[in-house]
């Protein structure tokens, strides 16, 4: 590998000749080496919108010539597309406030740009890292802003349609379903009926209460730190700069976002997140209840409940053959659990930060962005791969609801629950059904029987 030097405040450091980043960059890589977990491409795109917006405001508000923010703009733009990706190398195992990955993307773009205007790499010359890409920042308030920015984009294009596929796939299921009669369960065991489409409608408004609770938690997400600076008094730092990056992201992005009111705490504190990622456990609880539902639904098919046909995507054992597992299902549990993990860093990282800046701002990003990714590729893939094929096995289903105890709910109005408990126990203890138990015991003829025990009804009383 060939090398090319470098200096920073700390001295001289050998850089790849073939990388954009400089010293800095190379200094956190041999002092950081822990772990594999790097910063995901969706908060350096996010680094880099930030980047951009910064130097069209310090253009706009003369702080420096409209040449070297085009430049800059320019290498933004590539790194907001993802392509100069390999020069995002750092580990999330890092300085508290993200600053070695500030300077990392600082360094990328003033080398780039250098490049491009036909410069001396590492020169610094026409674009400093720090006085031209950095102008008017500080790592303390670039870093929250482009967490925010990365987070409500994944919200936004992935998380929210992943949601609405989802809930859509299980409010055609409800209405298919609809007039499908079955026995209903609470405590594990057989209770009153209702309908297959009943039991899906408590999953779609699940999904429906989970899409209520992401816009809820999106206005505080859409609040930026930028020209805070370094402990929220917007040191070095045009008055209106703030106002006007926040603007210029807000048109990048297309997404409403405004400068914070409170710098202080945009920094010290970082509550929106630790919100967001409450909501996102919430939404992991929903779906683990569903996807827990739908796997015991379909357990056996023979030897278990049996109600529901999953699809067969694949072979479900290397011994078994024709078994066929509920991995969509067991894949979105995991997924779950992993949330809910996440979520128990991000309220230890929300909750330690001290004084002026919580300085966990990493592991937040990493976690937080893990659970939006997690959560709309399974929604997706449960909604294509399992929800979407599922079928009713109606035999099954009939069979199950004949044979349910419970149907004597009806009898209580008629003959009371104390003589509808004796004939509850014996079918029971005698095994036969629930109908030959109250003609034996002489409570009702066969035609009061049929006229009030009529599943329908219990239903729609």
């Amino acid at each position: 590998m060939e090398f090319r030097t470098e200096k920073d405040s700390l001295g001289e450091v050998k850089v790849p000749k073939d990388k954009y980043y400089g010293a800095q960059t190379v200094r956190s890589l041999n002092n950081f080496k822990i772990g594999t977990e790097k910063f995901p491409p969706e908060f350096i795109s996010a680094l880099g919108i930030v980047k951009k917006a910064c130097a069209l405001a310090n253009s706009d508000l003369k702080l420096f010539p409209h040449q070297k923010a085009e430049l800059i703009a320019e290498v933004c733009d590539e790194i907001i597309s993802g392509k100069l990706s390999d020069n995002f190398p750092l580990s999330i195992w890092q300085t508290g406030s993200g600053t070695q990955t500030n300077m990392n993307i600082n360094e990328v773009i003033s080398n780039r740009a250098i490049q491009i205007a036909g410069g001396e790499i590492g020169s610094k010359d026409p674009i400093h890292p720090n006085d031209d890409v950095n102008k008017s920042q500080s790592s303390n308030d670039v870093i929250p802003t482009a967490m925010h920015i990365a987070v409500a984009k994944k919200l936004n294009h992935e998380l929210i349609p992943a949601l609405k596929e989802l809930r859509d796939s299980l409010g055609k299921k409800e209405k298919e379903f609809k007039d499908i009669i079955k026995i209903g369960r609470t405590h594990l065991m057989d209770a009153t009926p209702l309908t297959l489409g009943d039991e899906f409608s408590a999953y779609r408004k699940q999904l429906d209460n989970s899409l209520t609770r992401i816009n809820k938690g999106l206005p505080g997400i859409y609040e930026l730190a930028i020209g805070a600076t370094a402990v929220g008094t917007g040191i070095n730092s045009h008055p209106d700069f703030a106002q006007k990056a926040a603007k210029k992201i807000s048109e990048l992005t297309g997404l409403p976002f405004i400068s914070s009111e409170n710098k202080f705490e945009s920094l010290s504190a970082h509550d929106s997140i630790v919100e967001l990622s409450g909501i996102l456990k919430t939404i992991a609880v929903s779906l683990s209840k569903i996807a827990n539902d739908i796997r015991f639904l379909s357990s056996g098919p023979r030897s278990g409940i049996g109600e529901l046909i999953l699809p067969a995507n694949e072979p479900g054992s290397s011994i078994m053959p024709g078994k066929i597992n509920p991995t969509q299902c067991e894949a979105l549990l995991m997924v779950c659990c992993q949330v809910l993990g996440n979520d128990v860093s991000i309220n230890i990282a929300g909750s330690n930060g001290n004084f002026q800046l919580n300085n966990y701002k990493p592991v937040l990003i990493h976690n937080i962005i893990q659970s939006i990714n997690l959560l709309s590729d399974s929604c997706h893939s449960f909604s294509q791969k399992c929800i979407n094929g599922i079928k009713p096995n109606l035999s099954r289903i009939k069979e199950n609801l004949e044979k349910s105890l419970m149907l004597v709910t009806a009898l209580n109005p008629r003959i009371g629950y104390d003589k509808s408990a004796v004939a509850a126990k014996k079918a029971y203890d005698d095994n036969i059904t629930l109908k030959e138990a109250v003609l034996s015991l002489g409570f009702l003829t066969e035609a009061e029987y049929n006229d009030i025990v009529k599943p329908i009804n219990m239903i729609r009383p």
